[in-house]
């Protein structure tokens, strides 16, 4: 298990993803910031950055702000 450390940027014109280090990235999507849409299209961005399977990441800080912090299950 380790931690990933995201900075969210919602209701964009594209899905983008960067990474800024070995845990951190940048995310912009689509989706809108209001009823955990946003906070889905991010878990599903960064799964298929990392190639694993959504349910293996889970948001355990930051669920209505920009900054994320997810927990990546082996």
């Amino acid at each position: 298990m380790h931690y990933i450390k995201v900075k969210v940027h919602a209701d964009e014109k594209k899905n983008q993803i960067v990474k800024k280090a070995q845990d951190t990235y940048e995310i912009w999507v689509k989706a809108p910031a209001s009823q955990g849409r946003a906070n889905e299209a991010v878990r599903a961005v960064l799964a298929t950055q990392l190639g694993v399977a959504e349910n293996k990441l889970s948001l355990i800080k930051g669920a209505t702000s920009p900054a994320k912090i997810f927990l990546l299950r082996d």
